[in-house]
C-alpha cells in the first residue's frame, strides 16, 4: 500500500507540473499592459506575469508538501 500512495503523489506532482505549465502557457503569456510607454509596458507586464508564476509555484509546493506529509503518516501508523 505504501507503495502505491507514492505513485500516487508522483503522478499528482506530474499533474501539477503540466497543468501549471498550461496554465502559464495558455493564460499567464497573453498578459499585456498598454498606456505607460513602451518599454515600461513591458517590464510592468513582466512582474505581473512572474508574480503569478511565483504564486502558482507556492501553491503547487504547498499542495505537495500537504500531500506528502499525509502519505507518510499513513506509512508512520501502517
Amino acid at each position: 500500500m505504501s507503495q502505491v500512495l507514492i505513485f500516487i503523489f508522483i503522478a499528482i506532482m506530474w499533474v501539477l507540473i503540466l497543468a501549471g505549465g498550461g496554465i502559464l502557457v495558455t493564460m499567464v503569456s497573453k498578459i499585456s499592459i498598454t498606456g505607460y510607454g513602451q518599454h515600461l509596458d513591458f517590464f510592468l507586464a513582466s512582474i505581473v506575469k512572474a508574480i503569478i508564476a511565483i504564486a502558482l509555484v507556492g501553491a503547487w509546493v504547498l499542495v505537495l508538501t500537504k500531500l506528502k506529509n499525509k502519505i507518510f503518516q499513513k506509512q508512520i501508523k501502517a
